[in-house]
């Protein structure tokens, strides 16, 4: 598997002080690749919202759902994951090369963590690459030699934003970031987005939201719970694929549900878009 440039620097020194998004939502997923610091933040989690678990398995169910749709339904066979987390079970890759051995994936992770495991859990998968770049440094990941060699831009791509984008506090930042990636794709390429949501209607979810939001401002995994408005902004100049922006349980459901709707099924909103 091919590493990215950064590979040739000194090794990034992981701070086992601070706890790591990826690491934490892994513990959610029921992985092991998390330390007691991120496993701290996971009983707080627990603590205030015990379904937290299931709501980040269904936001990894919606995550399969998409990528399914783009790589069978619609014949995307090059992938582009941004701020993608550990590569855990079923994740992009696997769905896509499912239906294409072949479809090409890049993940990129800033998290040195994320990138050691990703590259010992991906050696000898030729379609799966790892780079090492900001996300919110659009130019500079763009031409991460990584991205530069296994994806053609100049074809659609599928551009995978899960559950990152609310992770970067200024709305202005943020648009100019997603637009910068959605400027840059040709033609026939998908966005797919995931941001967490707030109704800002008084309603019990809503509440649940803002809760949240308090509860880890200033945690270093701080999230912005943004209005549907907000979130809709991210898909400017797209075309939304039917049912447009909705609850993830709502996107392409496999079947009918089996288990209760809860108060954090309404906390996220989700998206697949096409560029015309």
């Amino acid at each position: 598997m091919t590493t990215s440039a950064s590979d040739d620097r000194a090794p990034v020194q992981i701070d086992f002080d601070q706890p790591s998004i990826a690491r934490v939502f892994d513990a959610l997923l029921g992985g092991h690749d998390h330390y007691e610091v991120d496993r701290a933040v996971l009983r707080q989690i627990m603590e205030f919202v015990p379904e937290a678990p299931a709501m980040a398995l269904e936001a990894r169910q919606w995550l399969i759902r998409t990528v399914r749709f783009l790589a069978d339904r619609v014949g995307i066979d090059q992938f582009l994951d941004l701020g993608s987390g550990l590569p855990t079970a079923q994740n992009t890759h696997q769905v896509a090369q499912k239906n294409n051995a072949e479809a090409t994936v890049v993940y990129v992770d800033h998290d040195p963590v994320v990138q050691a495991h990703a590259r010992a859990l991906l050696v000898e998968n030729d379609f799966t690459h790892i780079a090492g770049a900001d996300l919110t440094q659009v130019e500079e990941t763009l031409s991460d030699p990584v991205i530069a060699k296994h994806l053609d831009l100049d074809r659609p791509i599928g551009l995978i934003m899960c559950a990152v984008i609310h992770h970067i506090p200024d709305l202005a930042m943020a648009r100019k970031v997603v637009h910068a990636y959605t400027e840059a794709m040709a033609p026939g390429s998908y966005l797919v987005l995931a941001h967490q949501f707030d109704a800002a209607d008084g309603s019990e979810w809503s509440e649940v939201a803002r809760s949240l939001e308090q509860r880890f401002s200033g945690t270093g995994l701080d999230t912005v719970y943004r209005t549907r408005e907000e979130i809709g902004s991210f898909f400017e100049g797209l075309e939304l694929v039917e049912p447009g922006l909705s609850f993830l349980h709502e996107w392409w459901p496999d079947g009918p549900r089996t288990t209760p709707l809860e108060k954090l099924n309404f906390i996220t909103l989700g998206g697949v878009a096409r560029k015309p």
